[in-house]
């Protein structure tokens, strides 16, 4: 099936990004795609791969989010100790 770009989706899907983003567009864009899947992408690429979840996988991964499984691959303050990642 290979990766899902914007050229070969059915339909132009309405991306979103968080309000927290910054003016640089460094951030991710979530859009639904058919068939109830969700798709990811980067905002400085609208026309580069997008990663396609289902329903159940995308409520994993926000549920992780949720509960802070992920904080250690958040950026660091300048300045604060210990590694990224």
């Amino acid at each position: 099936m290979g990766i899902p770009t914007l050229w070969n989706l059915p339909r132009r899907p309405q991306w979103i990004k968080s309000t927290l983003s910054y003016s640089n567009g460094a951030c991710v864009e979530v859009a639904s795609l058919p068939g109830g899947h969700i798709g990811v992408r980067n905002s400085r690429d609208s026309s580069g791969p997008v990663l396609k979840f289902t329903p159940d996988e995308w409520h994993a991964f926000i549920g992780g989010v949720r509960n802070g499984e992920f904080d250690r691959f958040a950026a660091r303050a300048k300045g604060a100790p210990g590694p990224v990642g």
